[in-house]
């Protein structure tokens, strides 16, 4: 018995959100997607019940990876992006077995499959949160309930495993009922909040985190002192400072970037075989895959970060070469010092690569390692991951061949073959994917090298504009196909 016989009653009898029988009106979509996201903003405000102090493990990467510190929604998407990641890597190696294109069965095990492992996922990134120290259990509640902080630990680790099953399936529900993808959703939604906030948000010049505008009324009518743009630290005030200029451009260059490479494309010319005069254009984007393979990269890297953090608050002998870590303060996080996971650490600000700025205690060629380290595992994961993600998504040349083929179109000048189509594609759809999974892992450095409005990070603003601009590119399809039935039949549309 092969493991697929095995593991297929179980796989396929796991709960799963029904998919829609026929076509799903256009306005019932907005109103599952709305819905959803809704519940999502609602989730993020639902506290932790029990949580005495805490501190936020994923860092940085929070912001990717969705959720929201202290709430329910404490793992995010970082459960489903891991088992993303375990999937793509062992169907890479050709080690499942599994045909996910043609075959049913195989489709519905694979999709069985990778629930299971979000589910994993979800229970080993919330035992370590919860037991090894960096959510702690109130002592106060747990006396006033009359139980023991263990007893109250797993009751804070049920509720982070139930806010894990409701992103879940709240981004089934969103794929199947809704438009574009429960994640993206998700990670549109955090990163947008932080980013207006990061514009307009206005705490008073002394109590906490102030926006770009409130806090350039304060630099004008004088409550924010600056030194003189003709000096060196009066410079430094103006663009990285308080005055965050470097931080807005950086913001404003990225977005038109994304935008101008998602209309840099290669477009194929198609004719449909029966239809004489009906003509289309197959683009291949320069950004192919899109940037979401980006969100397995830096997931691979919060993961690395995860078990650092976890072996610096468990080891106590530690040794250094692994990594010297600071104390987290008023909910802060550990960050690495020097060490390995100082090295494999992203660059996330300007002050942790300006030596010359006096924010960071590292050596100038410690810095320069981890630059190159952070700059090497970008390019070459952007570019891997997006193979990967193009080959697991059905957007290869065979898929998008046989696509091509199922609907009635062909190229002007080759014969109506999914092989000949196929062959076509080889010349451009590979080498597209690698050149644009490596820019994109470009840009994601550069922005964060240079900073960010709202300390976004420039992976999170590269996912915000990216799925932005799709999003607004299925809705627009969505549109024509609502007003044209026709196109919805020959294109296969449900």
């Amino acid at each position: 018995m092969s493991w697929k016989e095995a593991a297929e009653p179980i796989l396929t009898r796991l709960p799963a959100v029904k998919r829609p029988t026929g076509h799903v009106p256009f306005k019932r979509k907005l109103g599952w997607t709305a819905g959803i996201l809704v519940l999502y903003f609602f989730l993020t405000n639902v506290g932790i019940y029990g949580l005495g102090t805490n501190e936020d493990i994923f860092g940085q990467f929070r912001t990717i990876l969705a959720g929201a510190q202290g709430s329910i929604l404490q793992v995010g998407i970082g459960p489903i992006v891991t088992a993303s990641i375990v999937l793509q890597l062992l169907g890479g190696a050709d080690l499942l077995g599994l045909d996910t294109e043609e075959n049913p069965r195989d489709q519905a095990i694979y999709q069985g499959l990778q629930k299971l492992l979000v589910i994993i996922m979800t229970a080993l990134t919330a035992l370590p949160m919860v037991f090894a120290g960096f959510l702690q259990p109130s002592p106060q509640i747990a006396g006033a309930l009359g139980i023991s902080t263990t007893i109250l630990g797993w009751i804070m680790f049920a509720q982070i495993f139930v806010g894990g099953m409701l992103i879940l399936y709240m981004d089934e529900v969103v794929s199947k009922w809704g438009v574009g993808s429960g994640i993206g959703l998700f990670i549109i939604a955090g990163i947008s909040q932080r980013l207006i906030g990061g514009f307009i948000a206005w705490q008073g010049i002394d109590a906490g985190y102030v926006g770009f505008f409130p806090r350039w009324w304060g630099i004008l009518t004088g409550e924010i002192e600056m030194g003189s743009p003709l000096t060196r630290s009066g410079l430094v005030d103006l663009f990285i400072g308080p005055g965050e200029l470097l931080a807005l451009i950086t913001t404003i260059l990225i977005f038109v970037v994304v935008v101008y490479a998602e209309s840099v494309r290669v477009e194929i010319p198609l004719s449909h075989a029966r239809v004489k005069g009906a003509r289309g254009r197959f683009p291949v984007k320069l950004i192919y895959a899109s940037v979401l393979p980006m969100i397995l990269v830096r997931a691979l890297q919060a993961n690395v970060q995860f078990l650092g953090r976890i072996l610096n608050a468990q080891w106590t002998g530690m040794p250094l070469w692994l990594g010297d870590y600071t104390s987290p303060e008023g909910g802060g996080f550990a960050e690495p010092t020097s060490g390995l996971f100082y090295y494999v650490a992203p660059i996330y600000s300007p002050e942790d690569w300006m030596w010359w700025l006096g924010e960071t205690a590292a050596a100038p060629w410690q810095i320069m390692i981890r630059v190159g380290v952070d700059l090497t595992f970008m390019l070459v994961g952007g570019a891997v991951f997006a193979i990967f993600w193009v080959e697991t998504t059905g957007m290869g040349p065979n898929a998008t061949a046989k696509q091509i083929q199922n609907s009635g179109m062909q190229i002007p000048g080759f014969r109506q073959s999914p092989g000949v189509t196929e062959k076509v594609l080889e010349r451009y759809i590979p080498q597209v994917t690698v050149i644009g999974g490596a820019l994109v892992g470009l840009l994601a450095v550069m922005a964060n090298m240079l900073g960010t409005i709202g300390q976004v990070t420039g992976t999170g603003l590269l996912l915000t504009v990216s799925i932005t601009y799709k999003l607004y590119e299925e809705i627009a399809e969505e549109q024509m196909m609502e007003m044209h039935p026709m196109m919805r039949e020959m294109f296969g549309n449900d």
